[in-house]
């Protein structure tokens, strides 16, 4: 005998629910791209506003530039940019430069200006290296930078895995430092591998004790931010800082540091490829009461 099927109503499907569903995130996606765009869009106008003095110098005046053709190109050219406004918001200060045999044999009869523009008062000079290295270029260096009235200050590489008294009587036996020369500088920038950090830093003492004892003068530590900040700031508290920061972004001196190397990527006539340049926190008249009187 044949049943009957009892027919079941199918169910329908969402299809209005999916569809305003789908419709929403639509929206709601596209308002998110809007408002991006737009933070994007402000963002890019506050920079160029804000750099308009540095943009106008390189668009206006760098005649000697050519078009960017690679990202190291772009990089440069936002560099001098920030240069440029940084410089002219601290012209009042003092700018200067460091430099070692990486920049091969200098022109110095040329090197007068940062970025074209901007007076160059002093140069801190490579002399030495660990225990035993001397900058190829030193004794060239040291020589033209005075001979051309630039500021002249010497620096030795700190290396942490070698002792720090063979450090110190490398550096002494080869920078004769005169009257008129900027304080020697002591560049640490990296911990060691072979000792705790407390022994680097007693390392770090006894070379600057040894160099203060032999100069009369008491050296200059140069370092990166976040080294001072980690390992220098608390335990050399009476030593004075040239500090390097790159950062985009950092615009102010902070009042504890006596030299700003703000860049890597500068400029300079006389001197090929990139250099770094500092600026000194104070006055022309001030950097000369901190060069050497004997």
């Amino acid at each position: 005998m044949a049943v009957a099927r009892k027919t079941v109503p199918k169910k329908r499907r969402a299809v209005r629910k999916s569809t305003a569903r789908n419709k929403k995130n639509n929206q709601t996606s596209k308002i998110a791209k809007m408002v991006f765009a737009i933070v994007l869009l402000l963002f890019f106008t506050g920079v160029v506003l804000h750099y308009r003095s540095g943009i106008a110098y390189y668009l206006g005046f760098r005649t000697d530039k050519i078009a960017a053709t690679s990202n190291t190109e772009e990089t440069k050219r936002f560099s001098d940019v920030r240069n440029y406004e940084l410089l002219s918001r601290y012209e009042d200060r003092v700018a200067g430069i460091d430099v070692s045999e990486y920049q091969g044999v200098i022109q110095w009869d040329q090197v007068r200006f940062v970025e074209n523009t901007f007076p160059l008062a002093y140069v801190f000079i490579r002399a030495t290296a660990g225990v035993d290295k001397v900058d190829n270029q030193f004794e060239n260096n040291w020589r033209e930078a005075k001979k051309n009235t630039i500021i002249r200050g010497a620096y030795h590489y700190y290396r942490p895995n070698e002792n720090s008294i063979a450090q110190a009587e490398n550096f002494i036996k080869t920078v004769r430092i005169q009257k008129g020369d900027l304080p020697p500088v002591l560049d640490i920038e990296s911990t060691a591998t072979n000792q705790p950090i407390d022994s680097l830093k007693a390392g770090i003492r006894r070379w600057l004790e040894i160099v203060d004892a032999h100069y009369k003068v008491r050296p200059i530590i140069y370092t990166g931010e976040n080294f001072y900040n980690a390992f220098l700031k608390d335990d050399f508290s009476g030593y004075t800082f040239w500090i390097a920061n790159y950062n985009f972004f950092v615009e102010d001196m902070k009042d504890d540091w006596l030299f700003w190397q703000f860049t890597e990527k500068s400029s300079i006539q006389g001197i090929q490829g990139n250099v770094d340049v500092n600026i000194y926190n104070g006055t022309p008249k001030m950097l000369n009461y901190m060069r050497v009187n004997k």
